[in-house]
């Protein structure tokens, strides 16, 4: 090995297999936290879906904000390689800060509802996710060029299959982040009260943060750094402002038109400059339509997310969580992106068909319109399977009978038929108005009692619990429940009994005589139900397989050495539209980014000057950012009761960008950068034009020949 030459593995520089391992850990990071990440703001912060949303894209498109923070900071001030260290610390911190954000037992002992210090949980959510944004995002144009830069000229090849070898690394930290973190966030966990564990699921993406930042240390010695360069982009943005400047500043002075408003810089800069800035600003204007596919694109982690908490995730041998349905984005990039390269698209070469990279962009945004489309289809079917609670004006009112002897209950109002209801069975819940008070007529036999309830309040539910000689009302849940829990409670009909509860070994309540226990969320599956009375007595029965989503209220009728009477009464059924209807969209969605992100990242590669390839790329994700800017405007302005009709909404928004995207595609020339480059590498033209130069000056007499002597 020669002096100053860095070690190699099969031709390759060994630094780069540092560089994959370090970036597999980092997408693993961020990736990871962001799958549970808006399930952390509905679920712990308790912040509803419109308000989860804003936040989860306002952070997705800070992230894609920053990488031109980075670039400028490695390019002009401290390298690459110093810009990944220091900002990586910056990233490692702000998970860990996620994490401390995410421990229910920081600030109170019982959180019931908010915790007690709420804005202290706030705080630190948001100052994590502003490091987390910082560090993601400026390290994001770093690693990938400070990869390119390991090898050396001659090494095209090699170079080219390192971007490949990257990009898979990306797609595995992915996968593999969105099917552990979910499993870490489902388990429960906690000092003095048990929750879902997003401490541990932020917890385990910063510790691979921290690997990652210890890894890529650790290849110091190894690494070809390259000094800092200079910032292009402040040269593009200067020579752009100043075109701009002059021309308004001799608007109004009779100077022969130019060709372009760029050329208006030539009096400062060179013109080989100017020719790749009109490249470079030729493109960027295509690129104006380009954020409406990533406003579609990106909330597979918001609002798909919280459509999948809605559906029934029993695939027979496993249980997929809502967030876990996000690894279906990667799992068929991997699939697909084989297949369209090596099949697809030479089947449409051989048909001699025309398929331009721009007609490609064209038809991944199609495409992800109509998996938009597709996904209002399947929210239409969850909408229909979704209990109808009551609104402001009206409650919601159903009798669960606890006498051996069936009971009549006559309502208050002619609209609903006198009831007959057998014994330990309820009626179905009845939609009355608030008045006051509300009357219930109960017959048993030749036995009739009139209730009256006074005060009921709008959009509640309520159970009348009666027998021959008693009632109780009680409050019902009024929101289905979610993440795929089910709602069960006891009502206890053992008289004159106190009963103590427990469901798989875990206390519930203790329970006295026609009363119900609060509600205890459990998962999908068989539960074993104890029952404990004060004379010692125990008794145990399985109750039946819940699904996902639904609410039960179970009557222990009976509790005796030969075992346990539940008799069960459903108050909202378990979520009956499956996971698997999400699988297309996703498809669709999956397809039309294989065809418009890795199409796009091409066009603005092969139409890039050699010097500005950064430019674009840089200008590329900015298409990201302002895509989820667009989501929070959406999200935050629409007034749409219906989800389904939001996501029409985005589609057809979609639908009218794509139409106007390819008139612009239509209309665009495609350059070879290099040969337009290599024309201002010409003596003689150079000559010629001077001389083309001098004569208009010659012949021109006016304000701007003047400046010109």
């Amino acid at each position: 090995m020669g002096k100053g030459e860095k070690p190699s593995c099969g031709g390759y520089p060994s630094s780069i297999f540092i560089i994959v391992i370090n970036e597999f850990c980092e997408r693993f990071s961020y990736y990871g936290m962001r799958a549970v990440l808006v399930l952390y703001f509905k679920y712990f912060l308790l912040w509803d879906d419109n308000l989860a949303t804003v936040i989860y894209h306002a952070f997705a498109a800070l992230c894609y904000f920053t990488p031109l923070m980075g670039a400028i900071i490695a390019d002009s001030w401290l390298g690459k390689f110093k810009t990944i260290i220091y900002l990586s610390i910056v990233y490692a911190v702000g998970q860990v800060v996620m994490a401390v954000s995410a421990i229910h037992d920081l600030t109170d002992h019982n959180r019931d509802g908010k915790p007690d210090n709420y804005t202290v949980h706030i705080a630190l959510s948001m100052t994590g996710l502003l490091l987390i944004a910082f560090g993601t995002g400026g390290i994001k144009p770093c690693v990938s060029a400070f990869g390119g830069d390991q090898f050396e000229e001659h090494q095209d090849k090699q170079r080219a299959r390192f971007f490949s070898i990257f990009y898979l690394s990306i797609n595995a930290g992915s996968l593999l982040s969105t099917i552990i973190t979910p499993i870490l966030r489902g388990e429960e966990c906690g000092i003095y009260s048990q929750q879902q564990c997003y401490p541990l699921a932020f917890g385990v993406p910063a510790a691979l943060m921290f690997i990652a930042l210890i890894v890529f240390i650790s290849g110091s010695s190894l690494y070809k750094k390259v000094a800092p360069q200079g910032n292009i982009l402040a040269q593009v943005c200067t020579c752009i402002g100043f075109a701009i400047k002059n021309r308004f500043k001799n608007r109004s002075k009779s100077i022969p038109k130019r060709e372009h408003w760029l050329d208006w810089a030539r009096e400062k800069y060179d013109e080989r400059l100017i020719a790749q800035i009109k490249m470079v600003v030729k493109v960027l204007f295509l690129y104006i339509p380009l954020p409406m596919f990533w406003a579609l694109y990106d909330q597979q982690g918001s609002r798909w997310t919280l459509q999948a908490t809605t559906m029934d995730g029993n695939f027979g041998a496993i249980t997929i969580q809502p967030d876990q349905m996000q690894t279906v984005n990667p799992i068929l990039i991997i699939i697909l992106v084989p297949i369209v390269d090596g099949c697809l698209y030479p089947l449409i070469r051989k048909c001699n068909l025309n398929f331009t990279p721009l007609k490609k962009i064209t038809v991944g945004m199609f495409l992800a319109a109509l998996a938009f489309i597709a996904a209002a289809l399947v929210q239409i079917e969850i909408d229909k399977t979704l209990p109808k609670f009551p609104n402001a004006d009206h409650i919601q009112l159903k009798v669960l009978n606890l006498d051996p002897s069936e009971v009549t209950i006559t309502y208050p109002t002619e609209a609903l038929p006198t009831v007959n209801i057998p014994s330990l069975k309820a009626d179905q819940y009845n939609t009355f108005p608030t008045i006051t008070p509300m009357n219930v007529t109960i017959k048993y036999g030749n036995s009739i009692r009139n209730e009256s309830y006074l005060g009921l309040e709008g959009t509640n539910r309520y159970t009348l619990l009666v027998t021959e000689n008693r009632t109780n009302l009680i409050s019902d849940i009024i929101k289905k429940p979610e993440q795929g829990q089910n709602a069960i409670r006891f009502v206890n009909n053992i008289v004159d009994t106190i009963v103590n509860i427990t469901v798989d070994d875990k206390w519930v309540q203790e329970v006295i005589y026609m009363d119900a226990s609060n509600y205890t969320l459990v998962k999908s599956g068989t539960k074993k139900v104890t029952v404990y009375l004060h004379n010692g007595t125990e008794c145990s029965q399985q109750t039946m397989d819940f699904g996902f989503g639904s609410a039960y209220t179970f009557v222990i009728d009976e509790c005796s050495p030969s075992g346990l009477k539940l008799n069960a009464t459903e108050e909202i059924q378990p979520n009956s539209v499956h996971m698997a209807l999400l699988i297309p969209q996703y498809f669709i969605l999956t397809a039309g980014e294989v065809v418009f992100s890795v199409t796009g990242l091409e066009f603005s590669y092969s139409q890039a000057p050699s010097n500005m390839k950064a430019v674009l790329q840089g200008g590329w994700q900015l298409t990201v950012a302002f895509g989820n800017v667009i989501v929070l405007i959406v999200a935050g302005a629409s007034r749409l009761s219906e989800q389904w009709a939001e996501y029409v909404l985005f589609a057809a928004l979609l639908f009218a960008v794509c139409i106007i995207f390819s008139i612009m595609a239509y209309f665009y020339t495609y350059v070879d950068p290099a040969e337009i480059e290599a024309q201002f590498d010409d003596p003689d033209r150079k000559k010629k034009e001077k001389e083309i130069e001098a004569n208009a000056y010659e012949n021109f007499d006016g304000p701007y020949s003047q400046t010109k002597m």
